[in-house]
């Protein structure tokens, strides 16, 4: 059985990824923090500025990435004086002039989201999951992440019409066809780029917690046993608690030694029901 690695650094990612070796990272999966947020933990870059603090630490990561991995940046607008700040666009533009490609959008849906309102806005109840890439071809396990038909399914399936049974093109000039026939008799099918998760309420030892499950999709959709997960901004450490989960190695970076310290003893405390469910995970810190 081979071991599986999970190594903690205590450090400003901009440095710690500077040790890292080129092309050795499979999935980056992180949320680091947004412009104006969590300014007493972590500064609060300042929307203005969050491109020039955030490009450096985008460029470590190109370098890290294996050519056929992917990164999945969680990231979310800012509103300054009544208007979202574009920060976030102009860091997807920067990004693609360091070597990036941006390939796809998913949505985190807060399914439990509470209500509220102000003069002009209503809440928001989703974030954005960017996915960037080295190259065109990825690694991507969708069967994975199948999900159950859905109770559409039933009706729809029943009379199908001659159309239904081959690839009609698009009648808008989308290019795109179908062929409904292909899912008779099948129980599952692939999701949409829409995650509805609730939020995680369960870890108050961090102000902004991945729900598990979040990280667990992009991890089984990107990744293989054994291949190596890189959170970069790793908070109380739940990206890295669910690659252990999942048999993958990893690597978790974190600025603030509070937040190190709780994902350190989550982590820990993960390692040893996993040792004692399969005897062979290895946890690896550096001085």
């Amino acid at each position: 059985m081979s071991d599986i690695s999970t190594q903690l650094f205590l450090g400003d990612s901009r440095d710690v990824l500077q040790e890292l070796a080129d092309d050795s990272i499979d999935l980056i999966v992180t949320s680091p923090p947004y412009a104006d947020r969590r300014e007493k933990t972590y500064g609060g870059e300042k929307p203005d500025k969050y491109v020039e603090w955030f490009l450096p630490i985008s460029a470590e990561l190109l370098r890290v990435l294996k050519p056929a991995g992917s990164f999945i940046l969680n990231i979310k607008e800012r509103v300054v004086k009544g208007e979202r700040h574009i920060y976030v666009i102009e860091l997807i533009l920067e990004m693609r002039k360091q070597g990036w490609l941006w390939t796809e959008e998913f949505i985190w849906h807060k399914k439990n989201s509470y209500p509220g309102k102000w003069p002009n806005r209503f809440r928001d109840s989703w974030e954005r999951l960017l996915q960037f890439n080295k190259q065109r071809k990825f690694n991507m396990y969708q069967e994975e992440v199948m999900v159950p038909i859905g109770d559409w399914a039933e009706k729809r399936l029943k009379n199908l019409s001659e159309t239904d049974k081959i690839r009609d093109p698009s009648k808008v000039g989308s290019g795109f066809g179908k062929n409904i026939s292909n899912w008779v008799n099948r129980d599952k099918v692939f999701p949409t780029n829409v995650l509805h998760l609730a939020t995680e309420t369960g870890n108050k030892n961090h102000s902004a917690v991945f729900p598990q499950v979040l990280p667990e999709w992009f991890i089984k959709l990107f990744t293989q046993e054994n291949d190596w997960v890189l959170d970069p901004f790793m908070g109380s450490g739940t990206t890295i608690k669910v690659a252990q989960n999942l048999r993958r190695n990893s690597i978790g970076i974190e600025i603030q030694e509070h937040y190190y310290e709780t994902a350190r003893e989550r982590i820990e405390a993960n390692q040893m029901i996993l040792m004692e469910e399969k005897g062979d995970y290895e946890t690896v810190e550096p001085e």
